[in-house]
């Protein structure tokens, strides 16, 4: 059974961090290009970060260039989002990403509310 599984979301003042963390099961991860997306509500899903299975050319969505870092730990299949800095816009829910590079096919978890406000 395949699961992506978020934690690490909260309450957070404005110049806050926050590192949040997505464990999978049921897939080979090495294999797997990562990513993370969030919403908010009446807005697309957007990608925030992606680092492919290789761990080279990561990227991440200007917004959040400079103050976001994803990195990923084949040895525990999890991939960790550290956010510095954090504004206002940046509240969302945040969501793991997890595709087959050649297949293409996705797998997605249940999200982590992430709130900053003071």
């Amino acid at each position: 059974q395949v699961q992506l599984v978020e934690s690490g979301g909260g309450l957070v003042q404005p110049g806050g961090s926050l590192t949040l963390s997505c464990v999978v099961s049921g897939l080979y991860f090495n294999t797997l290009d990562m990513s993370w997306y969030r919403r908010t509500p009446g807005k697309e899903r957007e990608l925030v970060a992606e680092i492919p299975c290789t761990g080279a050319n990561i990227n991440y969505v200007d917004s959040v260039k400079g103050r976001f870092t994803i990195s990923r730990d084949n040895a525990k299949n999890m991939v960790f989002l550290q956010m510095n800095s954090l504004k206002p816009e940046d509240t969302a829910v945040y969501y793991c990403d997890a595709r087959r590079p050649i297949s293409g096919v996705r797998y997605w978890g249940q999200g982590t509310q992430v709130t900053v406000s003071s």
